[in-house]
């Protein structure tokens, strides 16, 4: 009977050990709830308050929404692609609102693609950054830190305009 049990309480142990998400895979489930919240703070905000700025020093709510979207390509091009290709260089002055939703949906589902494609053992490896050596994990880190740093510029924006803020979903 105690080896019975024994056996079970191993049993219902590795399981739960082996159900413990990795970090790549913890992030993974975090970008796609980044991408959602920040995609539904994109449309909340009316498009003809797109280019609103709450001072002049600080960017639009267009170009808040372009320098995350910018910043995830750099960093996804940079550290975890292994594709050849820079990601777009086009004009984004004349992008709608719609555009940009599709750019940032687009641009969270490839780097998505790309993280997912690194094994846990290149997320150790360390690179040269601008701020000085880092490990992918840690860039890692930094990405979605500055996704969310601006999109709390955003929020703030949006109240700004008394518009309603998305409910939280960043869990």
């Amino acid at each position: 009977m105690q080896k019975s049990l024994l056996l079970l309480c191993l049993c219902i142990s590795s399981i739960s050990i082996a159900q413990q998400p990795t970090f790549k895979g913890a992030f993974l489930e975090k970008w796609n709830n980044s991408r959602d919240y920040l995609i539904a703070v994109a449309e909340a905000m009316p498009e003809e308050h797109y280019d609103f700025k709450p001072t002049k020093r600080q960017r639009s709510f267009k170009e808040q929404m372009l320098h995350i979207r910018d910043n995830i390509n750099w960093i996804d091009q940079s550290y975890f692609s292994k594709s050849e290709e820079s990601g777009d260089k086009q004009d984004h002055t004349e992008l709608n609102k719609a555009k940009i939703i599709e750019l940032l949906r687009n641009t969270f589902d490839t780097a998505y693609r790309d993280i997912e494609a690194c094994s846990e053992t290149d997320l150790k490896e360390n690179v040269r950054f601008f701020a000085g050596p880092k490990s992918k994990l840690q860039i890692l880190n930094l990405l979605q830190d500055h996704v969310t740093h601006h999109r709390g510029q955003l929020l703030v924006y949006l109240n700004l305009k008394e518009v309603t803020p998305p409910r939280y979903s960043g869990w």
